[in-house]
């Protein structure tokens, strides 16, 4: 599997991720997927909302957002097809917490953001048992 991302949308989910520190931030990517690749048409950002207390190692999105997301997928006939959120000083792969709070079916992007900026970008699919992650190759489109 890869996820493919155009740069110009990669971007605007680094920009998004970078604001957000020293705590997590989040968001949803709509798309398409067909077989081997999942293409991101387009994203959207959210406030993360965990306690503020916990914003630093958590993220939240609610119901409201994810019904948000589903009507702009349908809306551009697309699907939501993952979620990304950032790492701020820590490496970009899952947590036992993102394991838990996963779905099988969907991507998620991970990127690592330090004081600097957004560092590496990882994704990630919850295998069927929900026992582990595997990862999937991130490809960011130049040009696009």
């Amino acid at each position: 599997m890869a996820l493919q991302i155009p740069e110009r949308i990669y971007a605007r989910i680094a920009a998004h991720l970078e604001a957000a520190f020293p705590n997590e931030g989040a968001g949803l990517l709509l798309g398409e997927a067909n077989g081997s690749h999942r293409n991101v048409r387009m994203i959207l950002t959210f406030e993360n909302r965990f306690s503020p207390d916990e914003q630093h190692h958590r993220y939240l999105l609610t119901a409201a957002d994810m019904r948000a997301g589903e009507n702009a997928a349908e809306k551009h006939a697309l699907d939501v097809i993952g979620v990304f959120h950032s790492h701020p000083d820590h490496p970009a792969r899952p947590s036992d917490y993102d394991r838990e709070q996963a779905l099988p079916w969907w991507s998620y992007l991970i990127v690592s953001v330090h004081e600097t900026g957004a560092g590496a970008a990882r994704s990630w699919l919850l295998v069927d048992d929900r026992a582990r992650f595997k990862e999937e190759r991130v490809h960011i489109q130049a040009g696009h």
